[in-house]
């Protein structure tokens, strides 16, 4: 009877050093776990992530807008894992995503499983300004798509981003950065990958995809490398810019956009192949709660309409190709209330018999923490060959830990 007194005893007066076991030092947004090794040879940060939508949309039918339809989804919810390994200098990165927006697109090239992986990377720094990256994760393409959705300015990309990015791709990446002089910087990344996408487990269908970028920042660095993050939220007390430039080519590509959309195979089951070319310009400017984001992209294609063995008869398919034009614009103001717009054109190459599209979109957004706890809103007004051809509002929620 003592023993288990003694043993109760002791077990209530153990609760509050367990407790104080659980209290972290970390603060909302920096990450639920971070903890480093005691020897100092590694480290995990985990954050978990969610994005929650609401959208109603109303169709022109070429007369009149028709009946809205309306759709509530957890558009993302993602596990991110970072830190390091052995070395400060090697880092890593493993991000895996929950919703079925993140998990879609099984096919027999990944053994139609879901695709959970996002990122799992490793960032070498094996010299001063010069990192080897190695793995899955996005490639050095426009400047939108770079820009993590965690911390976008509107609900989401747009259309030039939907239609011709070049995404997450598994190869390897070198990134060097210098000093042009004074506060001149300059950054460039070369990539070699698979060119088929994320999470490709069968074979390597057709050629490689070949990736490089320049960066350029006249004005030195932006403060917590705002040059990748939406909305001007440091609020910069001088003028930051980075223009960028991007050359992509995928050769012998098997997929209609490249890296995505669907593979084009053939009645006898070969896989049509063409060399595919994408380009970006783009530009990000902030300066004391105004942001800027400007993007041209253009893709083309050796063959644009996919044919069958005998090199005439068409499959069906068609390598979107064609240019966009992308302008974003925002203010923040004082009491972390934001206003943004966005204008996009979209022109195709004839062959595709795609359609010219262009749309206006108007944003207003509400920080509570930053990025990491915000309510946004957007309505978005969309014309297709020049007729109005739909009208959607969005209203979500984005919390990161």
């Amino acid at each position: 009877m003592k023993i288990r007194i003694l043993s109760i005893a002791l077990a209530i007066f153990s609760i509050p050093h367990v407790q104080s076991q659980e209290i972290s030092d970390t603060t909302f947004g920096k990450g639920l776990i971070n903890f480093v090794a005691k020897d100092s040879s590694f480290s995990v940060k985990f954050a978990p992530r969610f994005q929650v939508r609401s959208m109603s949309s109303w169709d022109h039918d070429g007369n009149q807008y028709i009946s809205p339809e309306h759709n509530f989804i957890v558009r993302r919810s993602r596990l991110k894992f970072d830190g390091f390994a052995y070395s400060t200098k090697l880092k890593y990165k493993l991000e895996l995503g929950l919703s079925n927006r993140d998990i879609s697109g099984a096919n027999k090239f990944n053994r139609n499983t879901p695709r959970y992986i996002l990122d799992a990377v490793i960032m070498w720094e094996f010299s001063k300004n010069w990192e080897l990256w190695a793995g899955q994760t996005k490639l050095p393409g426009n400047v939108e798509r770079v820009v993590s959705s965690a911390n976008l300015q509107l609900i989401d990309r747009s259309l030039l981003n939907s239609r011709f990015n070049i995404d997450r791709d598994l190869g390897i990446q070198i990134r060097h950065k210098s000093n042009l002089g004074g506060n001149f910087l300059m950054r460039e990344k070369f990539a070699i990958s698979q060119g088929e996408g994320r999470n490709v487990t069968e074979g390597n269908e057709g050629g490689l995809q070949y990736t490089s970028r320049l960066e350029f920042l006249p004005f030195g660095a932006f403060k917590s490398k705002g040059d990748y993050s939406q909305s001007d939220l440091k609020r910069e007390e001088t003028s930051k810019l980075m223009v960028g430039f991007t050359y992509n080519f995928n050769e012998k590509a098997v997929r209609e956009r490249g890296f995505a959309g669907d593979y084009m195979i053939r009645t006898d089951d070969t896989i049509f192949e063409t060399d595919q070319t994408t380009i970006f310009i783009d530009a990000m400017y902030k300066y004391n709660g105004i942001s800027f984001m400007g993007e041209y992209a253009k893709r083309t294609a050796d063959t644009i309409i996919a044919t069958e063995a005998d090199g005439v008869t068409p499959t069906g398919d068609i390598v979107l190709t064609g240019n966009a034009l992308n302008l974003q614009l925002g203010y923040l103001f004082k009491n972390n209330f934001e206003i943004a717009g966005r204008f996009t054109s979209l022109e195709y190459e004839s062959l595709t018999r795609a359609l010219p599209s262009k749309q206006y979109t108007l944003g207003v957004n509400k920080f509570l923490v930053g990025h990491k706890l915000k309510v946004q809103s957007d309505v978005s007004f969309t014309q297709l060959d020049g007729e109005e051809d739909n009208i959607t509002f969005r209203l979500g929620f984005d919390i990161h830990f």
